[in-house]
């Protein structure tokens, strides 16, 4: 797919989604403070693995760790003796603790391998206790493994698709332990922003006050808005409920052009717009060319044959003409002047860093 139709379908994506865009709501610009996920983690093992698990020579821990949970049952193996299976693997599990989750709900858990087990493929994972960053056990996890992932290897050959030391247990952890939420606490609750924009906080502000009485929100600053709510625990969920569906009249995003260099994405919201300027862009490249020649001595000359290598070296530098870009304010605009030069998306990465340098580029360019 060329760089011209890339842009083009980006336009129409851009083009669609404004022609229906509505009101956001305000559960997608801001959450309550302290309802929020808590990171739970643990390490376990993996057990009834087809030959692929952690060689414990290499990884000492996972014999460790399969010694210390055999005492938990009583199982004591004799002095000097090392076992070596190659059916376990050393795992870390985590998993994300939601708000007002309580004991008996289960969770998903993701289990990594640490050791150098080649497939996790058919495991089981043995009863682990999961912790959250203040030390305590808040969830236990079990359960058998789903790998995305295959693969097979023979003579040397080998053949993987996708990630084969890596997986999912759904509802594979059960809470046993609740975090407390602040959500009942005090006269106030406090919204914060998913981003910094003094004119949302306004926005948002300004619609609770709309829809539930003048002074009962105050905007601090650009994150944080600060609204008064019932202190009964039943009318404070009704109250958030009704705040939850309130729609905000959104302020124009800031200009901003997104690159990712590693991919050679890029991605510019509406409000980007350029200036002026004269772009020229050519293509420069490197061939090298390497030919084995053998020379070989004569008969009985006491003479060796020497390989020796011929190496071709070629520059082309395709012509880059001199484009200008007209000024445009409209994001089709900015679009259809890109589409002119004839750039690949990793050439654009830098024209826009030069346009941005020139001056002719009204955004910020974010690099990721």
């Amino acid at each position: 797919m060329s760089t011209t139709t890339v842009l083009r379908l980006l336009l129409a994506a851009l083009l669609f989604a404004a022609g229906t865009a509505e009101a956001v709501r305000l559960k997608e610009v801001a959450a309550v403070q302290g309802v929020r996920t808590n990171a739970l983690t643990g390490y376990g093992l993996i057990v009834g693995l087809d030959g692929t698990g952690d060689q414990t020579t290499q990884a000492p821990f996972t014999g460790q760790s399969l010694q210390a949970m055999l005492q938990q049952f009583g199982v004591i193996l004799p002095q000097g003796v090392t076992m070596q299976p190659r059916n376990i693997a050393a795992v870390m599990v985590t998993a994300q603790l939601p708000p007002f989750a309580q004991p008996g709900q289960t969770l998903d858990i993701n289990v990594s391998s640490i050791g150098n087990a080649k497939s996790l493929r058919g495991g089981t994972l043995i009863a682990t206790p999961l912790r959250g960053a203040d030390g305590q056990v808040y969830a236990m996890a079990q359960g058998n493994l789903i790998v995305g992932g295959a693969g097979a290897s023979a003579g040397g050959a080998k053949v993987q698709i996708n990630h084969l030391s890596a997986g999912r247990i759904p509802a594979g952890a059960t809470v046993e332990r609740a975090v407390p939420t602040p959500l009942a606490l005090g006269e106030a609750i406090q919204l914060d922003l998913n981003a910094a924009d003094f004119a949302t906080a306004r926005a948002v502000a300004r619609a609770i006050n709309k829809a539930k009485g003048a002074g009962v929100a105050q905007a601090v600053d650009g994150r944080v808005v600060r609204v008064k709510a019932p202190t009964d625990s039943d009318e404070r969920v009704a109250f958030l409920a009704d705040l939850e569906e309130l729609p905000i009249d959104m302020a124009a995003p800031a200009a901003r052009v997104v690159i990712n260099a590693r991919t050679g994405s890029v991605v510019m919201n509406q409000a980007v717009s350029i200036g002026n300027c004269a772009v020229a862009h050519g293509n420069l490249s490197v061939t090298i060319t390497s030919t084995p020649q053998v020379s070989q001595p004569g008969a009985l000359s006491g003479g060796q044959t020497v390989v020796t290598e011929k190496t071709d070296i070629a520059i082309r530098q395709e012509p880059g003409p001199l484009i200008q870009l007209p000024a445009s304010a409209k994001l089709a605009d900015v679009v259809k002047a890109l589409s002119a030069l004839g750039a690949t998306p990793q050439d654009l990465l830098a024209i826009l860093q030069a346009m941005k340098t020139a001056g002719a580029l009204n955004a910020e360019l974010e690099v990721i």
